[in-house]
């Protein structure tokens, strides 16, 4: 132990990363315990050669955290591998932060050595997939292997360096009872929605960003019936879906010389020619929209999809906006009338004060009037109260009945002084509304 010098752990772990860096297509072909193995062989070599000592727990750290960087995600890594985070963000070099049980909170505890790490990392990410981040192309989407989405933006658009938000993939799929688990919906709602798949009513989910609208939309995908062909068409493949007929597409970005484009609108229009019985959009956000209400409108029914908006109202007049972006040039009047024609029910979802998604709005669209699409909402969320059922009951309930869905009216409140009237006038009402056998 005479000649033995006590070093510092940062310096050997800057020579191992910097020694295996150089071998990295090698390790690229090893299995992660193999590559775990050669890192901490590395480190026994340099330790050897430097004739240094380490405490076995700080050789740990450093076989841990080089085997974070070298063949995982580097610092990140062991968020990305805590079940309470859901998204990760670093916003360069020295402020991390995460998203835990829907609150955001500083990571204190972790920081990058530079922003040469974080550049490493969003290297890591891209590279697989053939994209690239440089200064002619600052910013990209792409996916890991387990389906978490990424996006990573440099300077001199960032500001702040070089920044990259994870959207972590779930590991297991929340399921209809989870959602009434964790508040996100009643009973009532679910089982309504429910309905209003299985009798194949379009449907589509809005509401801003992180706030639960592909989680939904997979859990109202489980309630399509399992002798039926889908076709889901995302711009980063997230859903999961339950039924053994799904043919999955994902949109592709253009490669590093620029070519190879194929849009989400692309997919929607090859994907009406395979036979589908419902298509799946994970989100519209441009012309696709069009095509989609098209779609609906020419007997493909129960299609569900996702878009950001504040409200159903807004989401209306985003459709519009979308619609009109389209190659095809029609008139706004004609564009409602598709919008009108084509969606039975908007499901518009909110992130509450407490963290907790919960489905805000389910509004009922209503056909035209004065030349303007009309949503009633079926169900609200009021602060105090929770979830309210408005007493309005959606016209779709007579095909809802038609196809065997019968939905028993109470579960939207009162109508028209049936309470006061008794059964009998109850029993009228459901017959009007052909929700009952005569």
């Amino acid at each position: 132990m005479t000649d033995a010098l006590l070093v510092d752990r940062d310096r050997i772990k800057a020579r191992v990363r910097a020694d295996l860096l150089s071998h990295d297509a090698a390790l690229a072909a090893l299995s992660p315990p193999e590559r775990r193995l050669r890192v901490r062989d590395e480190v026994v070599r340099i330790l050897r050669e430097e004739r240094a000592i380490l405490p076995s727990r700080q050789v740990t750290e450093v076989v841990n955290q080089v085997s974070d960087e070298v063949v995982g995600l580097g610092p990140v890594e062991r968020l990305l591998k805590d079940p309470e985070v859901s998204e990760v963000m670093v916003n360069g070099a020295d402020d991390v932060y995460v998203e835990r049980k829907g609150r955001i909170e500083r990571v204190n505890d972790l920081l990058f050595e530079g922003e040469e790490q974080v550049f490493h990392l969003i290297e890591r990410i891209v590279s697989p997939l053939g994209l690239r981040v440089d200064e002619s192309s600052p910013f990209v989407d792409a996916r890991l292997p387990d389906g978490s989405r990424v996006n990573a933006i440099i300077p001199p658009l960032s500001l702040c360096g070089p920044v990259v938000t994870i959207r972590k993939f779930t590991l297991r799929p929340l399921t209809p009872g989870d959602l009434v688990r964790l508040g996100t919906l009643t009973e009532q709602m679910r089982d309504f929605l429910g309905q209003c798949v299985r009798a194949k009513a379009n449907i589509i989910v809005s509401g801003g960003t992180g706030s639960g609208k592909t989680t939904l939309l997979g859990v109202l995908s489980s309630f399509i019936p399992s002798n039926e062909r889908l076709i889901t068409i995302e711009d980063a493949a997230e859903l999961r879906l339950s039924q053994p007929h799904v043919v999955s597409l994902e949109a592709r970005p253009p490669n590093v010389e620029g070519a190879g484009e194929v849009t989400v609108r692309a997919l929607v229009r090859n994907a009406l020619r395979m036979r589908p019985d419902r298509i799946i959009v994970g989100e519209v956000r441009g012309g696709e929209a069009l095509d989609m209400l098209q779609a609906m409108n020419t007997g493909h029914e129960g299609s569900l999809s996702t878009a950001h908006a504040n409200s159903p109202s807004d989401l209306v007049s985003r459709l519009e906006t979308m619609s009109l972006m389209s190659d095809v040039e029609l008139p706004v009047s004609h564009v409602r009338e598709q919008i009108a024609g084509a969606l039975d029910l908007v499901v518009h979802m909110s992130r509450m004060t407490d963290g907790r998604r919960a489905v805000a709005r389910v509004a009922a669209v209503e056909g035209i009037r004065a030349g303007s699409v009309v949503l009633d909402d079926v169900f609200v969320w009021r602060r105090g109260s929770e979830f309210e059922a408005t007493g309005r009951f959606p016209s779709m309930m007579r095909s809802l009945a038609e196809r065997d869905e019968r939905v028993d009216p109470r579960v939207f409140g009162t109508l028209g002084g049936a309470e006061r009237t008794g059964p009998t006038a109850w029993s009228g009402t459901l017959r009007r509304l052909g929700t009952i056998a005569e």
